[in-house]
């Protein structure tokens, strides 16, 4: 008799011996043959297997995604690089909805040199197929081009008139009208030969390639000679030229030693998407920015994040020698090969950098991305009809009976089971209300789920007052809590939302919706049930409740800081003869109380206003054993 099929194996899923062993591209498809996902893999067996896992251990995306497909299919290569080409190519021709999604991916400005006209021209322009033409950037915004073409053309005095306005003049025998208003140094403009404007032409080349400052000394003699011939207009037109090329050497930041040309790729990441900001480095100079946000269907790894970063970044432009990113990618050598396909002649290397000036300049990229994805994050909570669709598609998902125009979530926040505290924030109508956030400062317990337990029983017991008719008219009435919320929204998974559960049944309250939301896989709970709820990955709902927990999250870490930093003041405070003046002053010469703890005692007598007895009484105070929770670094910072 043979054995019923499992409820958790797919009906399709293949056996697998009939999945080779060797390197290559998978694709799975739903059943009306759209391509849902494609990924590659060394091993496809091995790979693969571990999507077809019992359907509960699964990472609840993959687990959706899996569910949607109907069938699996895979195309073995002969090498690591040639499943990355092929990878790519399927990415780019089916789009799969559960691949890297990338938003704001539009097409940068740069600056051409159309070296294959006959007189070739500077143009702003987003068309990366121009024959012949040379591409500098790319640029963050249009303005910032046409400000570096308005400097470069006075340093070197080159066409700018539009193909129709040089034929025009060529046949007219008449300046353009760029020419004539002294915005056009063409042959168009009567005033240089065709060969002595290619000279000129290949002079901003060269310096746009590298700025070396070497141009501005050849230029600084010229007009020296000029003067001592008496050609003294001509030495004005290059000293001219010169404060030019000063002004963009300014403009121009130095980052890295002259000749160095390498791109740095700067990521901040959460859960559902992710910010990019590279930066383009030519002759030690940041010459280009270029940022863009990442949806993240998929929980993937940081290396690659990174790898579909790179594919698209370069699409279409060509790649330095060197690139800089904050992970290298598992298959880096197939990367690289592909990168160096991309290039004329030369290899291209990935490489992380973790100090020096290059660490610096990632740092900065880095620092610019986490920016970038906070604006994204605020913008796309500000948008009205975004709210709106968010606050309906939870009712929907929640099967609430109306939208939850007021949210307040919870999360808790501890130092090593220290210090714990918990914060209350309240969204309304899609939008924070922070004249209704709270903060919980939790005793006698060290339990996530028991001081989830405690704030909401603080809270909910005072639901009555907020129903209570107001005071009378001269009586100061007692601050009180905002109205009842539509939705309580707790900072984890299954077991959090029991304990809130059993606090609103201990309560009495029936009538106010509870879910949980758990950080890292984005998972919403809801009180009983087995399974969490799945909203779409790039849902507004999602976005909105990921935004509400991670404001939550940040007013419970400021006020845990905020009782961090008493609690110095309080252990300071305590030692004889050193008031706030010294207490102050300690801190600022050591930085912390732990760098304090470790000093000697000459080190200590030798701050302003300590004097060997009082620094004796300091580090008996401080002395080993007696660490606190202020003592900690953040990095082992808690919260449920």
């Amino acid at each position: 008799m043979a054995a019923a099929p499992r409820a958790d194996v797919l009906p399709w899923r293949p056996k697998a011996g009939e999945i080779p062993t060797a390197p290559g591209v998978y694709r799975f498809s739903d059943s009306s043959g759209r391509i849902l996902y494609v990924g590659k893999a060394v091993n496809l067996r091995q790979r693969l297997s571990n999507y077809f896992q019992p359907l509960r251990s699964l990472h609840e995306r993959t687990r959706h995604m899996v569910l949607s497909a109907s069938k699996v299919e895979w195309t073995v290569v002969s090498s690591d690089f040639e499943a990355l080409q092929l990878e790519y190519t399927w990415i780019k021709e089916f789009a799969p909805p559960y691949n890297v999604k990338f938003r704001d991916d539009k097409s940068y400005p740069y600056m051409a040199v159309t070296l294959g006209d006959e007189a070739p021209r500077v143009m702003v322009t987003r068309n990366h197929r121009i024959p012949g033409a040379r591409y500098f950037g790319p640029y963050p915004k249009v303005w910032a081009v046409r400000e570096t073409i308005d400097l470069m053309i006075k340093a070197f005095p080159i066409r700018t008139c539009s193909d129709s306005s040089y034929k025009r003049a060529m046949q007219t025998g008449r300046p353009c009208f760029p020419g004539q208003i002294g915005r056009c140094g063409g042959p168009c403009s009567q005033k240089v030969t065709i060969e002595e404007h290619r000279e000129i032409v290949d002079q901003f080349v060269a310096f746009m390639a590298s700025h070396d400052r070497r141009v501005i000394g050849i230029l600084q003699r010229e007009m020296k000679d000029a003067a001592d011939a008496f050609e003294y207009e001509r030495a004005a037109r290059i000293r001219d030229r010169i404060q030019a090329l000063e002004n963009v050497l300014e403009k121009s930041a130095v980052v890295l030693p002259d000749g160095t040309d390498l791109d740095v790729f700067g990521i901040e990441e959460d859960e559902l998407a992710a910010a990019v900001q590279q930066f383009t480095v030519r002759g030690g100079r940041i010459r280009g920015v270029r940022s863009w946000v990442v949806d993240k269907e998929l929980d993937i790894s940081s290396g690659d994040l990174v790898e579909s970063v790179l594919e698209t970044a370069y699409e279409t432009d060509v790649p330095p020698r060197e690139i800089v990113v904050p992970v290298i990618p598992d298959d880096a050598g197939a990367l690289e090969l592909w990168l160096a396909g991309r290039r004329e002649r030369g290899a291209v290397t990935l490489k992380t950098a973790q100090r020096g000036d290059k660490a610096a300049v990632l740092q900065t990229a880095t620092l610019n991305a986490k920016q970038a994805l906070a604006l994204y994050k605020t913008r796309r909570t500000a948008d009205y009809v975004a709210r709106t669709q968010a606050l309906t598609e939870l009712q929907e998902a929640l099967g609430l009976a109306e939208a939850p125009l007021r949210m307040e979530c919870y999360d808790v926040s501890h130092l090593g089971g220290t210090n714990v505290v918990a914060s209350m924030v309240v969204f309304e109508d899609g939008l924070p209300k922070k004249s209704d956030y709270r903060k919980f400062a939790v005793h006698d317990t060290v339990d996530d789920t028991e001081s989830m337990a405690q704030v909401l029983r603080r809270r909910l017991s005072r639901l009555d007052e907020d129903d209570a008719p107001p005071a009378e008219e001269g009586v100061r009435q007692k601050r009180r809590f905002a109205y009842r919320p539509g939705l309580i929204i707790v900072d984890g998974g299954q077991p959090q939302v029991q304990a809130a559960a059993a606090v609103l049944e201990e309560l009495g309250i029936d009538d106010i919706p509870l879910v949980g939301l758990a950080k890292r896989l984005e998972e919403v709970w809801l009180p009983d049930d087995e399974f969490p709820v799945i909203l779409p990955r790039g849902s507004e709902a999602l976005f909105l409740l990921q935004r509400i927990r991670d404001e939550a999250h940040r007013f419970a870490i400021t006020f845990q800081r905020q009782k961090r930093r008493a609690d110095i003041g309080t252990v300071l405070s305590e030692i004889p003869g050193l008031g706030p003046a010294r207490s102050k002053e300690l801190l600022r010469h050591f930085g912390s109380v732990r760098r304090l703890r470790a000093a000697s005692l000459d080190e200590i007598a030798e701050v302003r206003g300590i004097g060997p007895q009082l620094a004796q009484s300091i580090a008996t105070r401080l002395g080993a054993g007696q660490a606190d929770a202020a003592d900690q670094p953040e990095e082992q910072e808690d919260e449920a």
